[in-house]
Order: C-alpha cells, then sequence, then structure tokens
C-alpha cells in the first residue's frame, strides 16, 4: 500500500493564499495612489514612483502610535523581529518620516515618532486607502465587499 500524497492545486487555491495575494495587490494599489497624491511629500512620491517604497515600509506606518511606539512594541504589532523593523525604522528616518525622542515615561528609553513629513505621508495614506477600498468595492460591487470587510474583521477578532 502506497503513501498517501498531497494533490497539487490545493497550494495555490486556498483562502490563505488568496488573503496574501489581496493584500498585496492592495498594498500596491495604495503605495501608487500615494506617489500621485498631492499631500505626499515629493521626494516620497518619487521613490514610491520608482518602486523604492514597498508595503514594509506601509507597515512602519500603519502600526505606529500616532503618539510614538517603542521599536520593540512595534515590531510586536508588525509581527515582525525587532532587528528587521529596526532596518525599516532607520530607512524611515533617512526619508526622513519618523525620528527618534526620548520616551516621556522612561528617559532611558527611545520612541519612534512621527515627523511633520511623517504626518503628511499618513495623511496621503489615509487617502490613498479609502481609494482604493472604493475601487475594491466597485470592482467587487459594495455587497461583496461589505461582507468581506466584515467577515474578515470577524475572523481577526
Amino acid at each position: 500500500m502506497s503513501e498517501p500524497s498531497p494533490s497539487e492545486p490545493w497550494r495555490q487555491a486556498h483562502l490563505g493564499h488568496w488573503m496574501a495575494l489581496a493584500l498585496r495587490r492592495f498594498d500596491a494599489r495604495v503605495l501608487r495612489l500615494m506617489a500621485a497624491n498631492e499631500h505626499m511629500p515629493l521626494a516620497l512620491a518619487n521613490l514610491a514612483a520608482r518602486g523604492r517604497l514597498s508595503a514594509s515600509h506601509i507597515h512602519v506606518t500603519r502600526h505606529l502610535a500616532l503618539e510614538g511606539s517603542r521599536l520593540t512594541d512595534l515590531a510586536q504589532r508588525a509581527g515582525m523581529s525587532k532587528q528587521a523593523m529596526g532596518k525599516l525604522v532607520g530607512q524611515c528616518m533617512a526619508w526622513g518620516l519618523v525620528a527618534q525622542a526620548l520616551d516621556p515615561r522612561d528617559g532611558r528609553a527611545r520612541r519612534i515618532v512621527f515627523t511633520a513629513t511623517g504626518l503628511a505621508w499618513l495623511l496621503a495614506m489615509e487617502q490613498s486607502v479609502a481609494q482604493a477600498q472604493e475601487e475594491l468595492s466597485q470592482a467587487l460591487g459594495p455587497e461583496v465587499a461589505a461582507v468581506i470587510a466584515i467577515g474578515l474583521e470577524a475572523y481577526v477578532a
């Protein structure tokens, strides 16, 4: 009797696969929209247009609290190692999106905080996410988009 072997199609046809592809597509669209957004700082718009910004950079700003976050907290919220997040934060610092500041609750600790440029980026991101969501709703229909949103929110809760 031979050992059962897994079937091939399931690896490219399951919900997790579709969600990962959808997230990549959504984040790529958000970056393209951000590159053209009037609130996007010019240097960052140029980086986005040339493909130098990625979904990873979105994750930094998606998970960074408005009042700032410690690097370890930021990495944990993003589901990344502290080292990987540190590298991304370093790039974001070089581009002027974020800076380090003393933690008001612990003078020995540092927090990552948005700069004025980072807040402009965040505004462009907010508007771009809203537009990408509207495009998804138009493409799938508002009912389907609502069911997806409600279902995913329930699934991660």
